[in-house]
Formats: C-alpha cells, sequence, structure tokens
C-alpha cells in the first residue's frame, strides 16, 4: 500500500499536473495555427509573461486573497488574463498583421515569432530578474494529506492547494472553450475560418475580429497555464525554455489544429514524462523475494534520469507522427 500511494503521487498526481499545464498551453498554441497557419513560438513566453504579471500584482496587493481564503494570485489572475490577452493583441497587430498583409509564407511568420520570443524574453528577465519567486507573497500554500484506506497502509498521498485549483480550473476552462466554439456565434465563425479561410471571408465573416478573437483566447489561457504551473513550483522568469518544446509536442502528437487533440495530446506527454523518470524499483520492490538469486535490481530503476525529461515528448513526437503521420486526431482544424 505504502508503493501505491508512492505511485499515486509520483505518477498519477504529478502526471495530471503536467498534462493539465502542457495541454492548456497547446490548445493556444492550436488554436493560433488553425486560424494563422503559423507555428508561435513566443506562446510560451505569453504564459511566462501572464504569470509575471500575477507575480507583479500580487506583490503590490498581497493581502486581497486573505479576506476570502484563497490565494492573492488566483484573484489577480483574472486581471493577468486580460493584461496577456491584450499582449497578445498588441503583438498581431505590430508585428504578424504587417507580415500578412505583405502575403509572406507561413516560415516568415515562425521566425518572426521567434524575434518576439526574444524580446519578450528579455523584457521579462529586465524587469523580474533571474532568479526564482513565488506568488506565494503572503499566503501559505496548503498541503493535503489523505490516508489510504487500507490496512497497513502509512503513506499519505499528497496533494497541494494549487494542484486542486489546476485540475478545477483546467476542467472550467476546456468546458468553457468546448461550449464556446460550439455554441456560439464567434466560435462558430472560427471553425468555418478554420475549415476555409477564404470561404469564409467571402460568406461575409469578419476575418479580422476573429483573429482578435483568437489572440484573446490564446493570451487568456497562456496567463492561466503559466500562473497555475507558477503557483505548484515558483515563478521563474526561464519558464518558457521548459514549456515551449512541450506544448509543441503536445499539440503535434494530439494533431495540429484540432484543440481536442491539444487536450489529449497534453496528457500523453505529461503521463510520458512523468512515468519515464519514475523509479519502478518502487512498485517492484515488495516482490523482490519472488526474484532469482541473481536477479538484484538496481536503486534506481527510471527508464531515463531526471535531467533527460525533456527528450521524452520527442521520443513520443516520433513515435506517434511514425504511427500517425495526422496525429492521435488525424490533424483536423477545429
Amino acid at each position: 500500500m505504502n508503493e501505491l500511494a508512492f505511485f499515486i503521487n509520483n505518477v498519477v498526481i504529478a502526471g495530471s499536473v503536467t498534462g493539465s499545464i502542457y495541454a492548456i498551453g497547446a490548445i493556444g498554441v492550436t488554436l493560433i495555427f488553425s486560424i494563422m497557419r503559423f507555428a508561435h513560438f513566443a506562446h510560451a513566453d505569453m504564459m511566462t509573461f501572464g504569470a509575471f504579471m500575477v507575480l507583479l500584482l500580487t506583490t503590490a496587493f498581497p493581502a486581497v486573497g486573505a479576506s476570502i481564503g484563497v490565494p492573492t494570485a488566483l484573484i489577480m489572475l483574472p486581471l493577468a488574463m486580460l493584461l496577456t490577452a491584450l499582449l497578445a493583441v498588441g503583438i498581431d497587430k505590430a508585428f504578424y498583421k504587417p507580415l500578412r498583409a505583405h502575403g509572406v509564407k507561413p516560415i516568415v511568420m515562425v521566425i518572426g515569432s521567434l524575434g518576439v520570443t526574444l524580446m519578450l524574453q528579455g523584457l521579462i528577465r529586465l524587469f523580474s530578474g533571474t532568479g526564482g519567486q513565488s506568488l506565494y507573497v503572503d499566503d501559505r500554500k496548503e498541503i493535503f494529506r489523505l490516508a489510504l484506506p487500507f490496512e497497513g497502509a502509512r503513506a499519505p498521498i499528497v496533494i497541494t492547494e494549487p494542484q486542486i485549483y489546476l485540475f478545477v480550473i483546467t476542467l472550467v476552462a476546456v468546458v468553457a472553450l468546448h461550449l464556446f466554439l460550439n455554441r456560439s456565434r464567434l466560435g462558430k465563425a472560427m471553425r468555418a475560418m478554420s475549415d476555409n479561410p477564404e470561404l469564409a471571408q467571402a460568406s461575409g465573416i469578419n476575418t479580422n475580429t476573429i483573429v482578435a478573437v483568437t489572440w484573446v483566447i490564446a493570451g487568456g489561457l497562456a496567463a492561466i497555464a503559466g500562473t497555475l504551473l507558477s503557483l505548484d513550483v515558483t515563478f521563474k522568469p526561464d519558464l518558457s525554455f521548459f514549456l515551449l518544446l512541450p506544448i509543441f509536442a503536445a499539440a503535434i502528437v494530439g494533431g495540429v489544429g484540432h484543440p481536442y487533440g491539444a487536450i489529449a495530446g497534453g496528457f500523453v506527454v505529461g503521463f510520458a514524462e512523468t512515468l519515464a523518470v519514475f523509479n519502478w524499483n518502487v512498485l517492484l520492490r515488495p516482490f523482490q523475494d519472488s526474484f532469482p538469486e541473481w536477479l538484484t535490481l538496481p536503486s534506481n530503476l527510471a527508464f531515463v534520469g531526471t535531467e533527460y525529461k525533456i527528450v521524452v515528448p520527442f521520443f513520443i513526437l516520433v513515435a506517434i507522427l511514425v504511427w500517425r503521420p495526422t496525429g492521435l486526431f488525424k490533424g483536423k482544424v477545429i
């Protein structure tokens, strides 16, 4: 039972946390691709920007959350989502819209997004410094320990307060996005533009409005993902370095342009990372007496070391693309 608790803590909960972050990030990447047809490499930096805005607001008003019993960072999250959405729309108008007006190829847009990435990274480092900072400025992170209802189970299930908020907000965001895309007029217009931009424009759909709405949604989701990850661990100005490649791998694994595929891809990549670095010797320990004498298990029976976790998404990516080149959801658009 203690080994089971270890597995739940280090695989089930950790994989769900990582998968949720990757899923929210990958949704933004795939929405931008489905509407504007280019890979936005600055998306992870928008996630960092959103978390940084929460940090600034929380530092300025540290006691706001105490009055209602929630972390101040969560109270500041909606405002940070608005600021990140404004940043996303501003970046589009200043950098990407002129490129689209000149009819450049998608690779030029990608190179432009790399320039935006470097610019955002430099600005965030300039104002935040290079060290990590906790978003719990005037609060204390609650840790819940739940005992397994089995005889002999001494190790508890450990889950933190920000992880609970992460699961709830992820579920709410996914349901809200689903309802928006399938029930609202704007959502249906986004789907139409994703399927055929020329036909959508000929049908009277205001493509400029759809582009702006796409950036607003992507920016809001980026702020959510960056903030919730920083709440669970800590805010770092180089957060985007650890997020960019996994969220793109998640988007491609799920099927580029398919938001539900991005969710599936996020959890596939998240759990693959977690399972790859998990020490399987812990689960096999109760059965060691039944092994032959010549079979001695190493103390660390992980597939890869923690320092190589970043390469796991690419093994999954290559395997999925070889098996199904269009991704899990066949790369359909919205």
